[in-house]
């Protein structure tokens, strides 16, 4: 966990992720899982949704993946956006993975 998780852990959708970590990594083959956007800028609205950038072990299903994203939005109740890190282009993904912080 990198030092800037330090500061976005009074969010409390974050810490309601982090809690739930253990139990997606039992049911999912998640390797890594981090937020980037609005929320570790400090720039999100009440319109903003939650960016979630994910890898796994092994490939999983595209319903599983979207049944993960609607868990993940019922769960924080907030709209999440679902990346998978394998799925990232040159340029906008440089930006994501520059800011991104995992948990």
């Amino acid at each position: 966990m990198n030092s800037c998780y330090n500061q976005l852990k009074s969010n409390k959708r974050i810490q309601k992720l982090h809690r739930i970590l253990p139990d997606l990594k039992k049911r999912y083959p998640i390797k890594y899982l981090g937020i980037f956007g609005s929320y570790v800028r400090d720039e999100q609205t009440p319109d903003s949704d939650f960016d979630v950038l994910i890898d796994f072990n092994k490939p999983i299903s595209l319903l599983d993946f979207a049944g993960l994203e609607l868990e993940l939005s019922d769960t924080l109740s907030v709209k999440v956006d679902l990346v998978s890190k394998t799925s990232l282009k040159s340029i906008i993904g440089k930006r994501i993975m520059d800011e991104v912080v995992e948990l």
